[in-house]
């Protein structure tokens, strides 16, 4: 292949109500599209995902119609946008006349230096034309923790991905809880009635001028086309949200010579309960998940608020975050207390493996060339008793240093099943089965979890990193049993009371 771009197909996106075409080297991401046509709003404060100072509106799919949904542009190649419609900052309303989210965010003072307000913006206007917001005072955050939820319902979770290093939140805060709710006339809210647009076939081949590479981007049509395409090219990236390939773009200066995007394959994203198992489509993104369940499995209500942010939710999907094979990844600890397994394709079939034998090492597992993740299924029914515990140095939108998802039944004062999920304490996330068996058999009491808290603290390879300490580890490990056992108490005699008022 010679140095000059080729190009199999066109690549169009449509940006504020005007179709682009997407001409640079697939690596190039959203935030460097956009740029480049002048929408400078759009800026680039870590590369990583976790400013929001880049991040745009995309209508996604929700049912017959569609939603509009904030998403860091600088994780995303902007061929992955193809055949999408995106709205920027500058989309959103001009100087002469603003859209509501910028004029309550200028009313209130919401703004300093300005570099991280469009992004502030972008993701307030996803979450005021959201269509479940109502009022209420807040929402659980999981085992008691709440987050804040403005009169008008607007959820602060929704800028969970957005920092600010001058203003100071409050007046951010006074601007989001200050919205209505948008007029019928609003162009935006009325788009969110019409379907997205069905993805297009996506084939880009160019030249990466730096290296002479050749790099190519493909969107299937159907899962068998892409599993074709994998059993032919075994090195072929997956690119679902790009929450964790972006990274590796952005800092590492990785370039792939084939990225398969899957993030809009059907078969991908289809959830279905049974009476013996929960399938989860493995390219459901997270916030989707999270609509779709409603609250229906507990463990995964309480992993889904300390799961990174908003924005990354709305981009990273189960079946990626499992993909990566990472010790710290949030999902594997409450799977693994699920007992959840995989769903393995490839053009030889479909095969199932427990998630706990899946890792085989670090960033490593049983995944032959040629497979992906489809799916995850949970079985049925679930225990009753469960938490997700992630430590790390911040509240939300932090890697964990240790993370721990639980799953306990007990009848007539004993333990009959206990699952732990671990992650962060070894080279692969893996079940506490040490602890698991202490527990097991014995009474639903505080004298059974602390002489399981020793053996406990013992679980993993904990070491020492910038993020805790080997001793750390185990400490928390430790103090975790005992704490799940205090929030179980804590929610039961919560609930006398209110039986009894």
């Amino acid at each position: 292949m010679s140095a000059e771009a080729t190009q199999e197909t066109k690549c169009l996106v449509t940006v504020n109500g005007t179709a682009k075409e997407i001409d640079g080297p697939p690596h190039t991401n959203a935030l460097d599209f956009l740029r480049g046509q002048g929408l400078i709003g759009c800026k680039e404060g870590c590369a990583e995902g976790e400013c929001g100072a880049c991040s745009i509106l995309v209508a996604r799919s929700d049912g017959q119609g569609s939603r509009w949904t904030a998403v860091n542009a600088c994780l995303l190649p902007a061929a992955a946008l193809d055949g999408q419609e995106i709205i920027t900052s500058e989309g959103l309303g001009s100087v002469a006349a603003m859209h509501p989210v910028q004029e309550e965010m200028a009313n209130r003072g919401g703004s300093q230096c300005g570099y991280c307000t469009p992004g502030f913006v972008c993701s307030m206007a996803a979450e005021y034309y959201r269509p479940e917001r109502s009022s209420q005072p807040a929402v659980s955050a999981g085992d008691g923790e709440a987050h804040q939820c403005g009169p008008n319902g607007f959820d602060l979770h929704a800028l969970s991905g957005n920092l600010c290093r001058c203003t100071g939140y409050r007046p951010i805060r006074d601007a989001a809880y200050a919205l209505g709710t948008p007029e019928t006339e609003d162009p935006l809210a009325a788009r969110q009635a019409q379907p997205v647009p069905e993805p297009p076939a996506t084939d880009i081949q160019r030249a990466d001028t730096p290296t002479g590479d050749l790099g190519r981007f493909r969107r299937p049509t159907d899962l068998d086309q892409a599993l074709q395409i994998l059993a032919e090219e075994p090195d072929t990236v997956l690119l679902a949200g790009g929450t964790d390939w972006g990274v590796e773009v952005n800092i590492k200066g990785a370039r792939a010579r084939s990225v398969l995007a899957i993030d809009r394959l059907a078969e991908l994203r289809q959830s279905r309960w049974t009476e013996k198992f929960l399938e989860l489509g493995a390219g459901c993104t997270l916030s989707e998940v999270e609509r779709q369940l409603a609250g229906k499995v507990p463990l995964l209500s309480k992993l889904f608020p300390q799961f990174a942010s908003r924005l990354i939710r709305n981009g990273a999907t189960m079946g990626g975050n499992l993909g990566t094979g990472s010790p710290i990844g949030d999902t594997p600890p409450a799977l693994l207390a699920l007992e959840a397994e995989l769903v393995l394709s490839s053009i030889r079939g479909n095969r199932m493996v427990a998630l706990e034998d899946y890792f085989t090492g670090y960033r490593q597992s049983v995944r032959e060339p040629g497979e992906m993740i489809t799916a995850i299924r949970i079985p049925l029914p679930l225990s009753e008793l469960t938490s997700f515990q992630k430590i790390s140095k911040r509240r939300f939108d932090d890697i964990s240093s240790v993370a721990i998802g639980y799953a306990v039944r007990a009848e007539g004062g004993l333990i009959t099943k206990a699952r732990i999920g671990l992650g962060g304490v070894a080279a692969t996330p893996l079940r506490a089965i040490s602890t698991e068996a202490m527990l097991e058999g014995k009474p639903w009491n505080l004298e059974t979890i602390r002489a399981a808290a020793h053996t406990m603290g013992l679980e993993g390879t904990p070491m020492d990193d910038h993020r805790a300490s080997a001793e750390y580890r185990k400490a928390m490990l430790a103090y975790s049993l005992e704490r799940f056992y205090a929030q179980q108490h804590s929610r039961c005699a919560a609930e006398e009371g209110e039986q009894n008022s």
